[in-house]
């Protein structure tokens, strides 16, 4: 599950949200006061959602967040409808003060399902190879299907269990099978 980071320019604030997603469920990892806190903090996560005022304590603006985060996180800005400047161009979700608990938590859920399945989307799409790993990927498929009598297909479902059994990339199974064969 995606990790929360609650951020308010007042702790009280951002202490009282991250405790009521706690208590629902949530993953909420901290709750900060400053842009460098949450920087720091997403940093040392692998993706999730800040949660975020318009401007923090250490007078960093929405925006400013939005440009320095990691990309593997996104950003939900609560603010009054005013303040939502740049929200629309720059892909930010927003959700209204005074926020309502069924609100908050109903965006949350939205973003976290939309986040699920972009991570989906993108584990279907075939792996890109640059040339030269394609070229041993082929050798080994190669020599499979010669001193084995496999086709080409049952050669490539070789590497790749062997891959998976492994948890070693497809070249390096390869790789691997090429030296068995005394062939690199």
């Amino acid at each position: 599950m995606a990790t929360l980071i609650v951020a308010f320019p007042k702790i009280d604030e951002a202490k009282a949200i991250r405790s009521m997603l706690v208590r629902r469920g949530y993953d909420a990892a901290s709750a900060c006061t400053t842009g460098a806190q949450v920087l720091n903090q997403a940093e040392s996560l692998s993706g999730g959602i800040i949660i975020c005022g318009y401007k923090l304590a250490d007078n960093m603006i929405y925006t400013e967040l939005y440009d320095c985060k990691p990309k593997n996180f996104e950003l939900l800005l609560v603010a009054s409808r005013k303040l939502w400047l740049d929200c629309q161009e720059n892909n930010i979700v927003c959700a209204a003060m005074p926020i309502h608990v069924n609100d908050l938590l109903s965006t949350i859920e939205m973003m976290l399902q939309a986040q699920m399945q972009r991570r989906r989307k993108q584990r279907r799409q075939p792996v890109r190879r640059n040339p030269e790993e394609q070229k041993i990927i082929d050798d080994a498929k190669a020599i499979l299907m010669e001193k084995n009598n496999m086709t080409e297909q049952e050669a490539f479902r070789y590497i790749q269990k062997c891959s998976m059994d492994s948890g070693n990339k497809m070249t390096e199974s390869a790789q691997m099978i090429m030296e068995i064969y005394d062939i690199y």
